[in-house]
């Protein structure tokens, strides 16, 4: 808002020229985040307290220690959803759809989450939003995202201006880069909603979602920069756009991901202040669902899929771990986790709730490591 409204002045006011940089509204992006998260987050959380007072707020499958618990408000992840939105607004170019189609997943993915913890609190059902029905809603809102992309002089092979084409990690375009057509929408569809719902699954403990929630979107602001910027470096005596010297797919409208991705850690850093153990808020289906939905539309917008896994990975795990313990025991009436998701297998093994949380925060650090060493190594 502030660049599409200021920046058609800076002939006449130099000094707003600076907003031309998306390296400059990257960082003011996250810095605004920050400060209006940890501005509005106390009062926000005296709200729900009250909204939800004498209600239960730890579901009945979890282990014992968890039910010293009750009374701490849910539904935190507003914080998350309002200070993104706003910090997105004022410093991404609001003409660029891709800014538009990662808004649309991330609120509408929030409402889906924001209904899921209503029906919990104030309907009494533990159970929530139906499986089904969720995932139907999920589905609704990723087409819709599609939708804005939408331009049938393409052609009905592939009549969306969004890229179907896949790309390996540490394999070079040149080498790999199938066009998938409309097999891409499968593929996109178990992405994004799988990774909304991973990080659901990981929100158990104490800052044990926002801690990978923060290391994936700071190392989307990276990702998204590579795909989008305009920046040229030399190579065999010529300037080629920096993606291209990477060997890695170039977008060029996802550079303003890059301000979303740096408004969504800066949220999430604040949250983290009022979430981390012991926590005094809980970020809740609605922070969870949107996160998870955000950084999956992150991975397809940027061509980072299978990347997605890797950097994921912590998500990923958590997932896997309830299907596999649904499998086994559905299949031969044994359990392979003591409990799943993994979080609590390793709370049933006497770990403590603080060396869990820690211990997935470096794992995630990690992975995004080797996610961000697949730029250079092709």
């Amino acid at each position: 808002m502030l660049y599409n409204f200021l920046y058609p002045f800076a002939d006449q006011f130099t000094h707003l020229n600076v907003l031309r940089y998306p390296s400059f509204r990257i960082v003011m992006a996250g810095l605004f985040a920050l400060v209006l998260g940890m501005v509005i987050g106390p009062k926000l959380i005296r709200h729900l307290r009250k909204e939800q007072h004498g209600q239960s707020n730890v579901r009945e499958d979890t282990p014992e220690t968890h039910q010293a618990k009750k009374g701490t408000p849910t539904m935190g992840g507003e914080l998350i959803l309002l200070c993104t939105t706003a910090s997105t607004l004022l410093f991404a170019d609001l003409t660029n759809p891709y800014v538009w189609t990662v808004l649309l997943v991330f609120l509408g993915y929030g409402l889906i989450g924001f209904l899921d913890d209503w029906l919990k609190l104030k309907k009494k059902n533990s159970k929530g939003l139906p499986g089904k029905l969720k995932l139907a809603l999920q589905t609704v809102f990723l087409l819709g995202a599609f939708a804005i992309h939408f331009d049938p002089s393409l052609g009905w092979s592939w009549p969306f201006s969004l890229s179907p084409n896949l790309t390996l990690p540490f394999v070079s375009t040149r080498l790999f880069d199938w066009d998938m057509g409309w097999l891409y929408l499968a593929l996109a569809w178990l992405l994004v909603v799988g990774t909304s719902n991973g990080a659901n699954l990981t929100d158990g403990l104490d800052g044990l979602a926002i801690g990978p929630s923060i290391v994936s979107g700071t190392t989307f602001v990276i990702l998204a920069y590579v795909a989008g910027s305009a920046l040229l470096v030399p190579r065999s005596g010529e300037l080629i756009p920096l993606a291209d010297y990477l060997y890695v797919a170039r977008i060029p409208q996802a550079v303003e991901l890059s301000v979303f991705a740096a408004a969504l850690a800066g949220a999430g850093l604040a949250f983290l202040w009022f979430n981390t153990y012991p926590a005094t808020v809980f970020m809740g289906d609605l922070g969870a669902l949107a996160i998870g939905g955000a950084l999956g539309t992150l991975a397809m917008l940027t061509k980072n899929e299978l990347v997605s896994a890797i950097l994921h990975g912590v998500f990923l795990a958590e997932a896997v771990s309830v299907m596999l313990q649904v499998g086994s025991f559905k299949l031969t009436g044994k359990r392979i986790f003591r409990r799943a998701p993994l979080h609590h297998h390793f709370e049933l093994k006497g770990w403590a709730e603080p060396k869990i949380i820690v211990r997935f925060w470096i794992a995630s650090i990690l992975l995004a490591g080797v996610a961000l060493a697949s730029l250079k190594l092709r």
